[in-house]
This record gives C-alpha cells, sequence and structure tokens, in this order.
C-alpha cells in the first residue's frame, strides 16, 4: 500500500489560490462562484484526484444527501424509466440514489429500509402502500420522510406520487366490455403482498358489476411477474370448460407471456382471443399484434417524486400529493367479440 495520504480540502484551496470557504462554495453551490474561479477550482480537483469528504459534509449538516429506493424486482422493465427519471431529478440537485430490490417480499423490504436509514438516507422512495406496520413505525420513529410511487389510495395519511390502479384498471375492462366481450378473465400478479395488483383485480370487477355481469365469477390466475408466468396462466384459463375471450392482464410482462403462450396453443390473437396489459412499456410495442394497454406515465412520476421527497426532507409545509392521469391506448390485441363465434384451437402443443 502506499504512503501517500489523500487530498484535502486544503490542498485543493493551495492549487486553486482560493480560501477553503471557496472551495467548499464551488462544490455544494457552484453558482454562487465566479465562473473563472470555478474553473481553477474544478481543474485543482481533477489534477489532485480529490474526493469531497461527504462523511465530514454529513456530520456537519445532519445530511448526507443520499435517497433510497426500494423496489419490488429488477427483472423487468416496469420500474426502469420511473426509477431513471427519479435518479435523474436527485442528481440534479446533488443528491445520490441507492436502489434495492426487495422480489416482492414485505419482510425483506423492512430489512432494506433498515439498512438504507443504517447507511443515513435522507429520505426513501417505496413502492406501493402494503407493508408492515412495523415498517411505517419505524419509518415514524426515525422521522425518515418518504413518498409511495406506483399507487395512489385516497384517505391516508401517505404523501403520493402515483395514480389511481383501480381507476384505471376499471377503464381497461370497460373499453374490453365495449367490444363486446363477456367472457373476461384476469391474469394477476400476487394479490395478498401487492395492493397495485389488488387493486387491479378490483378495478376490472368494478366494471364487471357496471355492465351487470358477475364480477366475482370472473377467473383470476394470480401468478409471478414474468413471461413464464403468463404463459403458465394463459394455458390455465385456456383449459377450462368455457375459455374466455378477452384476457386482461395485470401488466404488459404477463400479458407478452400469455400472447406467447396462445402461439404455443396454437391459439390467434385477436382473432381467438383478445389480450390485454397494463403500463405501456416499450415490450408493448415489440410484440405482434402490439398490445392494448393502460398507459402509466412513468417518467412524470419519477420527477414528481424527486421533487416531493426533496420538499419533503427540507421541511416544506402543507406537502400535497401527485396524482397522474392513465388512458387506455388501444392496438391490434383487442377487437370486437363477434357473438356465437367459437373459440378455434389450431394445431398447438395441447388442446382445450
Amino acid at each position: 500500500m502506499s504512503g501517500r495520504s489523500a487530498p484535502t480540502l486544503e490542498d485543493v484551496a493551495r492549487r486553486a489560490g482560493v480560501s477553503t470557504a471557496t472551495v467548499s462554495r464551488c462544490l455544494n453551490v457552484p453558482e454562487r462562484v465566479l465562473p473563472a474561479t470555478r474553473e481553477r477550482i474544478i481543474l485543482a480537483v481533477a489534477q489532485l484526484g480529490y474526493t469531497p469528504n461527504f462523511g465530514g459534509q454529513a456530520l456537519a449538516s445532519n445530511r448526507t444527501n443520499t435517497v433510497g429506493a426500494v423496489i419490488p424486482t429488477m427483472e423487468n422493465a416496469i420500474f426502469a424509466r420511473g426509477i431513471q427519471a427519479f435518479q435523474e431529478a436527485l442528481a440534479a440537485s446533488g443528491v445520490t440514489l441507492l436502489v434495492a430490490s426487495s422480489g416482492y417480499d414485505p419482510e425483506r423490504e423492512g430489512e432494506q429500509i433498515r439498512a438504507l436509514v443504517g447507511r443515513g438516507a435522507d429520505g426513501l422512495l417505496l413502492i406501493g402502500v402494503t407493508r408492515p406496520e412495523a415498517t411505517y413505525s419505524f419509518l415514524r420513529q426515525r422521522g425518515v420522510p418518504y413518498v409511495i410511487a406506483w399507487n395512489y389510495r385516497p384517505g391516508d395519511d401517505n404523501l403520493y406520487a402515483g395514480f389511481d390502479n383501480r381507476s384505471a384498471a376499471r377503464a381497461l375492462a370497460t373499453k374490453v366490455i365495449n367490444y363486446n366481450h363477456t367472457m373476461i378473465a384476469m391474469i394477476a400478479g400476487k394479490t395478498e403482498t401487492n395492493d397495485r395488483s389488488a387493486d387491479r383485480v378490483a378495478g376490472v370487477r368494478d366494471a364487471l358489476t357496471a355492465a351487470g355481469m358477475d364480477a366475482q365469477a370472473m377467473p383470476v390466475v394470480e401468478t409471478t411477474y414474468s413471461l413464464d408466468g403468463g404463459g403458465r396462466a394463459f394455458e390455465t384459463l385456456m383449459r377450462r370448460h368455457n375459455p374466455p375471450t378477452a384476457v386482461i392482464c395485470g401488466n404488459d410482462v404477463l400479458a407478452v407471456g400469455a400472447m406467447t403462450g396462445a402461439r404455443e396453443l396454437g391459439i390467434s390473437v385477436p382473432a381467438d382471443v383478445s389480450i390485454v396489459g397494463f403500463d405501456d412499456i416499450d415490450l408493448a410495442l415489440v410484440v405482434q399484434p402490439q398490445l392494448t394497454t393502460v398507459h402509466v406515465p412513468h417518467r412524470r412520476m419519477g420527477e414528481a417524486a424527486a421533487k416531493l421527497l426533496l420538499q419533503l426532507r427540507d421541511g416544506h409545509p402543507n406537502m400535497e400529493s401527485v396524482i397522474l392521469d392513465t388512458h387506455v391506448v388501444e392496438r391490434g390485441s383487442l377487437i370486437r367479440h363477434v357473438s356465437g363465434m367459437p373459440l378455434f384451437l389450431g394445431q398447438g402443443k395441447a388442446a382445450v
């Protein structure tokens, strides 16, 4: 190991010919330093390889300029666009993002929240509302600000940057019903520990009830959020005595998995069965036919969450949730059902 010590703030000040206060100001609020001076300091930092002592800054300001986000999964693109926008907005304010993945496990999420708080996170972005009360109690006791994204439920004390999943799913199901589908089934994520999934199932049932249909009779297959999960769930539905003419999926990953399963069974989408999704990620555009789905404004949600969390951290008064609109995007995977037309199964690996 080299005995050479790391460059200090004083070293940078000496090299740039300014005071240590000016160096500190340049690193923290560069707009308050004259451009010529700022250039000298930046050059000195680069030449010396200086790294600010964020631990010392945290002790002095009681702030680490670090924010944590715990997302359910990194295995697909559901959260990617929103988290990217969240990170970009934080970076513009000089804040670093730490990301952890819970695997949709509330206990693991609680452990990760405690770890991030233990590392000094100034605030947290959380996905959805369903988690043990012990986790919320921990956040309240420690005084850690948090914002909830990807959902909105009116009437509680949480601060949201999200959307109403139940209302969005109701609009999607209403669109399917308006295309003359009465034999409707659903492929959903696990609802017990996932409020977004539960709200989407509830929204579809709302639409069925409003149309005079038996909402509780709708077949629902819960599975993991994966292409394989969607394919297996689709096969389960199509093996029923009365297979559906339309399958509403809890997200686009499940929907594309269902479309893959249909192809393997020799079932044509949408001629034999319509399939719709939720989220409007890029995957919805690369499949054939392209997927009818609910458009979620992921980037705007991430930006709004960052703004809310920074304001909450800074103690802004009268904070209000940001509720974003969603809308149904119609594409080729949904067509009008012709009453009396039997479901046709080709020569796939199984016949229903």
